[in-house]
């Protein structure tokens, strides 16, 4: 219950975001925040040791692609896209 409790509430935060900021910005902050986790996987294949960066970074990005969707009203078509890919990427490997 607890994590249905905690997805309807962060949508209420996005949709808060959204509307206070505004689509467009909300937009750039995707391309920021996809651009910092860039960097920190730049910085790990050159050696340096940031696992706990990385994650901060994937959250941060996670959390706009969910505001995406929702700002969209995507999510359900995401979901469907990424079973379909996750499921191609299955056929592809056992292929190999």
């Amino acid at each position: 219950m607890k994590n249905v409790d905690s997805n309807k509430r962060n949508k209420e935060i996005y949709k808060k975001a959204i509307t206070k900021y505004g689509l467009y910005a909300q937009i750039d902050m995707v391309f920021e925040e996809m651009s910092e986790l860039q960097k920190e996987l730049c910085k790990f294949k050159r050696g340096k040791s940031n696992i706990s960066n990385i994650a901060e970074e994937i959250a941060d990005v996670k959390i706009m692609l969910e505001q995406m969707a929702l700002a969209f009203d995507i999510e359900d078509k995401v979901e469907l896209q990424k079973d379909l890919k996750i499921k191609r990427l299955e056929e592809r490997i056992k292929g190999e």
